[in-house]
């Protein structure tokens, strides 16, 4: 490993030995437990979640440039229906269908959706790092865009969505894919 990312400036820099070691440490763990998904990996190392995804191999993660993440919101809800995830505490929320508008008001980006939906505010200044992570959960094929704060802790993450059969939605994994391959990715 070269260089890390400084999340809250986005500059690279050389890696200390602590960084180096957690590294080893992660990688050993994700190869002794293929299957074992972030958040499971960060709390068993007591690391950060985005320790854990920085560390995952390249064809499963892919970070998008934080100069990105106004066009990635505005584009999210033509999308279609996905799930949305907030995981605090021990707690775990879940909003399954399309990821609402926003706009900016009062230094948040609001959620806006008329009637029953998903609804917030988001502290854009306080996201460091977004990254495309493309893990097998419980099995099955996983795409998700998380979204970290300072601490690389999880704000939220907003999963591609399936249909009852289970299958992935097919135009949300070509978004998926294209945004990966886009130049709108940052360097890991």
């Amino acid at each position: 490993m070269s260089a890390i990312i400084d999340m809250s400036t986005n500059n690279t820099s050389t890696p200390s030995d602590r960084d180096i070691k957690t590294t080893a440490l992660i990688r050993t763990y994700l190869q002794n437990n293929p299957s074992a998904m972030p958040s499971q990996v960060a709390a068993d190392l007591n690391v950060s979640e985005f320790d854990v995804v920085s560390t995952l191999p390249s064809e499963q993660v892919t970070l998008l440039a934080l100069s990105q993440q106004d066009a990635l919101l505005a584009s999210l809800p033509d999308w279609g229906p996905m799930t949305t995830i907030i995981a605090v505490s021990g707690s775990i929320f879940e909003f399954k269908g399309h990821f609402p508008r926003g706009k900016y008001a009062h230094g948040y980006y609001n959620l806006i959706t008329k009637g029953e939906g998903l609804h917030g505010h988001l502290k854009l200044n306080n996201i460091s790092a977004i990254a495309l992570v493309s893990k097998p959960f419980r099995g099955s094929e996983s795409h998700s865009i998380n979204f970290f704060g300072a601490q690389g802790e999880v704000i939220f993450k907003v999963y591609l969505g399936r249909d009852k059969q289970r299958v992935l939605n097919a135009s949300q994994l070509e978004r998926f894919t294209a945004l990966k391959s886009s130049r709108m990715v940052a360097e890991l």
